[in-house]
């Protein structure tokens, strides 16, 4: 840190907390402040009060007539300033290809929380927003999303082919071709005085084993990685090329490091562990809310919307809610002090609240005993209910061979093993889940199998004993919540029942993060709220695939190859099943534990895809496609291990970056391909849980690309890559005659606009197809700009509808559709699941033990079962760190300059009794230290924390993305040290300790979820 900043900030702190605001943002002030008295070019503003404010996008004449602005139209676009994606309206100046300002796309449900029908002539929406009439459907974008159009014109942007010139992550590069750069990755050499590197033609070997003795493993061809940050709207398409066209079983993306702890554990409760389902509350309806490791407003999905939404509520709606998190939200304030609640809690211990909480309710009549005595789909039915669960059946317990399963009729020989049975309330009778009534919800007996005595309890039993193995008292000492506000959490959600929800997501991400989220949302089950209107609903999705639909087959084409073998994170696959397993088990060997662990029930993992292949466990990678991911920033611990492990090409030889920007992963690629930004692209996505509507956005480009344009007019991009890619290798899917359409002609794909253009006409047909687009929605979007792009790709009776779909920014079922009576349109007709049995009986790679298929306290542990204070005690490591996500701020955004001038940089919040304690004074220079690492960062002393914590604001600390000068043709790029402020928690990131063969970061023990929350630290003043 500067000295000299230093010494300021702590004499600024002499004269109080107003010095430390007027530092930090001394400099915004004097820009705001010369802006409005010189204009911000330095000469007199052009009118006094407007300043130099952009012309309206629209006016609304004397006569009530639309008219547009001069050079200027209106757009609907898709944000990507979060993992929110909002429909967006931009501005665009077509003179200068510039976008002017970002709003909302009135037409969508993420921007609008009561869209007009998609049918509304645009012209006939554009006019409603006018005037004080307009605010009923005013449609605004966040502070993210209005900023960062800027990133277009950005002068950290990379705008050409790029080929490392020096060491990996050295910042030296050359220039090169499109054609050398396919000629170098496809053919290999030594492409860097380093020694050979394979190149893609070698490594696509879809025939030899990677591995001879583990024949499981698959072929050659799966030591390529191909990794996207996640779906922003392309996802499909390059899926398409590493599954079906090279064939390679490794894809990743970031929900390892994000939320996948908490889609772990709900995807467990919603019986979906391949898709990992969960639900948001139904917040037009719902009465009480309880969010734990989550903010509406400031964190989760849709958070825009989540706000918007909270807003209305507590104004109009009589919602009640409650925010359970280690640092005070946005979304409490006093000014919603009557409405709105926090409870703190220490880091890394909702699991203890939660399992407090379910005993509360079990205690106090609480549960909905109707709701969870119903065994099936017949029996809900004629109850009523909205869902139902498997609160009744019988789990075989211990000893027996295969116990954490359920009890079937083919165990008593009456019948199949699909048939499994419940216990008849009247008659104490066994009998088939699908007798249509009401089942007994405690049950502990024995039954005979096989002619030997075999214990089964309900899963409601299990989950009793599970959650009455601790005390209140003990609940609480471990939360640091008091007995009394978790008795009057238990009282409202009583109170409240099925129109009660408790909410969570990314903020599970502790040691525990599967466990602590499968108690968090079995809470909903346990209230019966699931399905029902004002309950725990589920995203509606989009409106239909893009990819096969009823015009043209997108993700299937001829020669199309299946991917085959193991995942490199060792996941959805059981280490029973392994070759080495049985090698071991052929000698007579324990086999447990595995050499590290095996995620059998969770999704591909790129926290743990690296670290496998560095350590070939199960096998090393040769080459690495990476689109936009930046794990060394965003995987807690994984800058120090895995960055300076990538540093040795030996490690992965070949790495190819597709992105915008040099982050502080693709600084260590071998060669970097310019793309595409958002506004300047094609793609389709669809809204996580939150949006009760069908809606599947659409987006694409509005401004000319900033990229290299090729030799057949395409933009280079993503797209432009892999598709010359495929046609270079001559893999299937690519060049002429790849895709097949409704009536069988062949059609190529050699540009994106060939690809997406042909989704979006599968869009507009979907079910009834959309209306044709007119001349005048046309030309006030500017979609006619693309029509000549339409006239020559799509059929005469799809390009109107086609333009239909981009001139509204996608395609939305109605507002109404979201709700069925008293039960939400979209729901789910699995069985809920008080135990899963997946988990139940799956036994942990490492420690060998036999998992709880309910919910259960695990405090944080590391992968061979062992506490984190074992290894770290809290004598040494007082305190723990949490992060929280920024309202402002993301991971990528830290270069919009209007964001920063608005927050610079992140304090280092802290509790008072804490800074104390250490001796640290409010604004002073502070130095966080974990056994993983260091930072420094400005202290923020309040009492909107929990004591015992150090909570770091999620998006900042970069040292890429501009904060760092690299050479480019021996030429110099720009930087900006202000781009580097502040603190990145992830620095602070631990190695798993107990991992030494197959080393590795600190990792969820089941689901391998990376941790960033609950760190152990201390802390002290500079």
């Amino acid at each position: 840190m500067d000295k000299k900043r230093r010494a300021l900030l702590q004499a600024g702190m002499i004269a109080g907390g107003t010095g430390a605001f007027a530092l930090g943002y001394a400099t915004p002030v004097s820009k705001a402040v010369n802006g409005i008295l010189n204009g911000t070019s330095g000469v007199p503003a052009n009118d006094r009060i407007a300043g130099n404010a952009l012309a309206p996008e629209f006016m609304v004449d004397a006569a009530g007539t639309l008219v547009m602005a001069e050079n200027q139209v209106v757009s609907p676009v898709q944000c990507f300033g979060c993992w929110t994606q909002c429909g967006l309206r931009a501005r665009v100046d077509t003179a200068s290809n510039r976008v002017l300002r970002i709003a909302g796309n009135p037409y969508h449900p993420l921007s609008n929380l009561k869209p007009p029908a998609q049918e509304t002539p645009v012209r006939e929406v554009y006019t409603g927003l006018a005037g004080e009439a307009g605010l009923d459907q005013r449609s605004t974008a966040c502070a993210r999303g209005a900023a960062l159009a800027e990133q277009l014109q950005s002068p950290y942007r990379v705008t050409q082919i790029l080929k490392r010139a020096g060491k990996r992550g050295e910042g030296k590069w050359q220039t090169i071709s499109f054609e050398q750069l396919l000629q170098d990755i496809t053919e290999g050499g030594d492409l860097f005085g380093e020694g050979h590197v394979d190149g893609l033609n070698a490594i696509r070997d879809l025939d030899t084993p990677v591995d001879t003795g583990n024949p499981e493993f698959g072929p050659k061809a799966n030591q390529l990685l191909v990794t996207n940050a996640g779906d922003e709207g392309r996802d499909s398409f390059l899926k398409r090329f590493a599954f079906n066209s090279f064939g390679t079983r490794n894809f990743g993306h970031h929900g390892g490091y994000c939320g996948f702890g908490f889609r772990a554990g709900a995807g467990a409760v919603f019986n979906d562990l391949k898709k990992f389902a969960h639900g948001k509350p139904d917040w037009e309806h719902t009465d009480f809310v309880l969010c734990i490791g989550t903010s509406p407003a400031q964190a989760g999905n849709p958070f825009k919307r989540q706000g918007r939404q909270l807003a209305a509520g507590r104004s109009d709606g009589g919602l009640d809610y409650v925010v359970v998190a280690p640092t005070l939200p946005n979304s409490i304030s006093r000014l919603n002090d009557g409405r709105g609640r926090w409870v703190p809690i220490k880091p890394a211990t909702d699991d203890a609240l939660a399992l407090a909480l379910i005993r509360w309710l079990m205690e106090n009549d609480g549960i909905n005993a109707d709701y969870l005595a119903q065994p099936g789909p017949e029996a809900q039915a004629k109850a009523g209910q909205p869902s139902y669960s498997n609160a009744t059946h019988l789990v075989l317990q211990a000893p027996h061979p295969e116990a954490g399963r359920f009890l079937t009729a083919a165990d008593l020989n009456q019948g199949d093993a699909d048939t499994l049975l419940v216990v008849d309330p009247q008659n104490g009778e066994l009998v088939a889940q699908s007798h249509g009534r009401a089942a007994a919800l405690w049950v502990n007996r024995e039954v005979r199998v096989n002619n030997q005595p075999v214990r089964v309890k309900s899963a409601l039993q299990c989950l009793r004993e599970s959650a009455f193995a601790h005390s209140l008292d003990d609940y609480s000492a471990r939360c640091g919540v008091p007995v009394n506000i978790i008795e009057g959490l238990g009282r409202e959600l009583k109170r409240h029942g099925p129109n009660a929800v408790i909410d969570a997501h990314g903020g599970m991400m502790s040691g525990n993060a599967f466990y602590t989220a499968m108690a968090v949302m079995t809470l909903n089950t346990l209230l019966g709220n699931v399905n029902a209107k004002g309950g725990l609903a589920l995203g509606a999705g989009g409106v239909a695939a893009v990819e096969n639909g009823p015009r043209y087959h997108l993700a299937e084409f001829d020669g199309m190859v299946a991917p085959k073998g193991l995942f490199l994170s060792r996941n959805r696959f059981a280490y029973e099943n392994s070759s080495e397993y049985q090698r071991k088990v052929a000698a007579g060997d324990a086999p447990y534990p595995s050499r590290a662990p095996w995620f059998s029930f969770s999704s591909p993992l790129l926290t743990e895809h690296l670290a496998a292949a560095f350590a070939g466990y199960p096998y090393r990678l040769k080459a690495w496609i990476s689109h936009m991911t930046n794990p060394l920033y965003g995987i807690s611990g994984a800058q120090a291990f895995l960055g300076e492990k990538l540093k040795d090409p030996k490690n992965l030889p070949l790495f190819i970056a597709v992105d915008g920007f040099i982050n502080e992963t693709t600084a260590l690629a071998d060669y970097i391909v310019p793309d595409t930004l958002t506004y300047e692209s094609y793609g389709f996505t669809k809204p996580w849980s939150g949006v009760p509507q069908a809606t599947t956005t659409a987006r694409w480009p509005v401004v000319t690309p900033a990229t290299p344009r090729l030799a057949n007019g395409d933009y280079l991009g993503l797209e432009a890559f892999i598709i010359n890619l495929g046609k270079t290798m001559g893999l299937p899917g690519y060049g002429d005659n790849a895709i097949r359409d409704h009536q069988g002609r062949l059609h190529g794909l050699h540009t994106g606009a060939d690809f997406y253009l042909r989704a979006a006409a599968n869009l507009a047909f979907a079910g009834t197809p959309v209306p044709d687009a007119s001349a005048d929605d046309l030309v006030l979007t500017n979609a006619a700009r693309l029509m000549p792009l339409i006239d020559n790709t799509l059929a005469p009776d799809e390009r109107r509808k086609a333009g239909f779909v981009f001139s509204r920014g996608g395609r939305f079922a109605p507002f109404e559709s979201g709700w069925q009576g008293e039960l939400m349109n979209k729901r789910t007709k699995e069985s809920l699941c008080i135990w899963n049995p997946t988990i139940g009986t799956s036994i942990h790679s490492m420690t060998g033990e036999r998992l709880s298929g309910c919910a259960a306290l695990y405090e944080p542990r590391f992968a061979d079962g062992s506490p984190m204070r074992a290894h770290y005690p809290e004598q040494e490591w007082p305190l723990l760190v949490t992060s929280y996500k920024s309202h402002l701020m993301s991971s990528s955004s830290i270069g919009a300059e209007r964001l920063r001038m608005i927050h610079p940089e992140n304090p280092v919040s802290i509790h008072r009794k804490d800074a104390e304690r250490a001796g640290i004074q409010h604004g002073q220079a502070v130095r966080i230290t974990t056994p993983g690492g260091s930072v420094e960062g400005i202290a923020l002393v309040r009492d909107g924390i929990v004591e015992g914590a150090v909570a770091i604001e999620h998006g900042y600390g970069h040292t890429e993305l501009g904060a760092r000068e690299h050479m480019i043709n021996g030429k110099p790029t720009p930087t900006n040290p202000r781009l580097g402020a502040g603190v990145n928690q992830n620095e602070l990131g631990l190695m798993d300790p107990t991992r030494q063969d197959v080393a590795n970061v600190w990792l969820d023990w089941t689901s391998g979820a990376a941790v960033r929350q609950g760190l152990p630290a201390k802390i002290e003043a500079v």
